[in-house]
């Protein structure tokens, strides 16, 4: 097996991107050696706790409405190119995705990461919904297989908060400063959301070097 550690934010939509273009590839190759773990990188890790605005944040963030209509351009394009749908106008909240991120990683123990990833980005891309609400949360870890009474017992209380907010740190004290940060085999950095053909080159040399 092969580490595949993933550094990404569940509203990045550069994570969600390269998320299908890396599933892409794998589906390609159903033998990959990839062991994969998501880790925990906040974009917005001073957002308040109960979210903002999405048109707010945004404008404030590039500046004004049509610098983030610019901005989200690349993103719809390389959206569409990676086939997955991006439903901005039902997005009326930007969270703070700590929580989301406490899920995905009790997800982790109980080998459901993948789909826990996946079913965050289509409740908040594709429905438009609110991931920083623990119901919310709760809907998407038992959708994932993963029991929603305990999700909700556990966001109710302080259980790995410290460890996701000091793994974001680490992960920043290594350079990291942009996601998707992919790494391969504990030492190759891979910035972005990387084509699907990148993929099937890195997961070829693989097997040949095997």
């Amino acid at each position: 097996m092969v580490k595949l550690d993933i550094m990404s934010d569940p509203i990045c939509p550069w994570c969600y991107i390269g998320k299908a273009n890396l599933d892409s590839a794998l589906a390609q190759r159903p033998d990959h050696p990839f062991q994969i773990t998501w880790h925990p990188f906040q974009l917005n890790p001073d957002m308040p706790t109960g979210g903002m605005d999405r048109r707010d944040y945004l404008e404030a963030k590039f500046g004004g409405q049509e610098a983030a209509v610019q901005a989200y351009a690349p993103v719809m394009e390389h959206a569409e190119a990676a086939g997955v749908k991006i439903n901005l106008e039902a997005i009326e909240k930007t969270p703070n995705t700590l929580d989301a991120h406490r899920v995905i990683h009790w997800a982790g123990i109980e080998d459901r990461q993948g789909p826990v990833v996946d079913g965050l980005f289509r409740a908040y891309f594709v429905d438009g919904r609110d991931i920083g609400d623990a119901d919310v949360l709760a809907d998407v870890a038992d959708a994932a297989g993963l029991d929603a009474s305990v999700i909700l017992r556990l966001l109710k209380t302080e259980e790995d908060r410290r460890e996701i907010v000091e793994r974001d740190a680490a992960a920043r004290g290594m350079g990291v400063s942009s996601v998707p940060t992919f790494i391969v085999a504990g030492q190759h950095a891979v910035p972005g959301a990387q084509p699907s053909e990148l993929w099937l080159r890195v997961l070829d040399e693989l097997s040949e070097g095997a």
